[in-house]
């Protein structure tokens, strides 16, 4: 199991997420849609009552229906809105669709790329998860690949405006996307104020994972800009960060958000706002320390 959150339901019915030994999450299920083992994970959908549709991967929570907002919106506004006009974009993981989907809401937007290397994840989320994806899944503005989203970046020649990182949590197969070289590599396949975002653990649960994300990212980018959301899915306080060589969110006020937001015609917004891009940036001391 990757360090941090881990699984281990109690009982039928009963689906648990440890955050750490000693705590972690329990929803209940009222139905099981699918179980089964894809050749890189187990893969699981629940009907839930707080969050409807519930997707898990190896016994993590990974999205739902009704607090996918929380996550998709915060990690990629936070960038998008920052950048003067994002045309092109990459999402490596983020089969479901929920980080395309947000993308796809800027009228400059030409291409997502979005590279999965689990074909079933998208194929579950186009039977179960519309209310994630939205139909971004079949827009011809996107390009899906079913392949190694390390190689792909690696042995790619195009350059992004926006690259997202919506990946599970670090172990296993996922565990080098989480390393200062393939974040090198991002870097490297990023326009001149092109930007990655990505997220990273929970402060509270996963302090020494803060450290070293955060510590990876500055061994990559000049600028590294961390921040913080509630997801309730995950248990509570999240961080996340924008990585660049020149885009900087903080510089970005509460009013130049919500014009710009006007501006690009982004719709259907139930998280992010301008208010909501400043206060993501404002860190409690405990989370300061971590980060340096």
């Amino acid at each position: 199991m990757p360090e941090g959150r881990t699984a281990g339901d109690l009982q039928p019915g009963i689906l648990t997420e440890y955050l750490t030994e000693d705590t972690g999450l329990f929803v209940r299920s009222l139905r099981q849609y699918e179980r089964f083992q894809s050749p890189y994970q187990t893969v699981e959908v629940h009907d839930t009552a707080p969050f409807g549709k519930l997707f898990r991967l190896d016994g993590h929570f990974m999205t739902s229906e009704k607090d996918e907002f929380f996550y998709h919106e915060n990690l990629v506004h936070i960038a998008a809105i920052a950048h003067p006009s994002p045309e092109t974009a990459l999402v490596v993981g983020g089969g479901d669709g929920g980080s395309a989907e947000e993308l796809l809401k800027y009228s400059s937007m030409k291409s997502v790329t979005l590279v999965e290397i689990d074909l079933a994840v998208i194929d579950i989320a186009r039977k179960y998860f519309g209310e994630v994806h939205r139909g971004s899944l079949s827009d011809p503005r996107l390009t899906l690949k079913v392949e190694d989203g390390l190689a792909f970046v690696r042995g790619s020649t195009e350059n992004y405006d926006l690259i997202v990182l919506d990946l599970t949590d670090p172990g296993g197969p996922s565990e080098p996307l989480y390393q200062a070289d393939f974040y090198r590599a991002c870097a490297a396949r990023l326009n001149s104020f092109g930007a990655m975002t990505l997220h990273i653990a929970s402060p509270v649960a996963h302090p020494d994972r803060i450290r070293t994300g955060i510590a990876n990212l500055r061994a990559a980018f000049p600028i590294v800009v961390p921040y913080l959301v509630s997801i309730p899915l995950y248990g509570g306080l999240w961080m996340m960060a924008c990585a660049s060589t020149t885009l900087n969110p903080s510089s970005i006020t509460p009013l130049d958000a919500n014009r710009r937001i006007a501006k690009r015609g982004i719709r259907d917004l139930r998280y992010y706002n301008g208010d909501m891009h400043r206060a993501a940036m404002a860190l409690p001391a405990f989370v300061r320390e971590l980060v340096g």
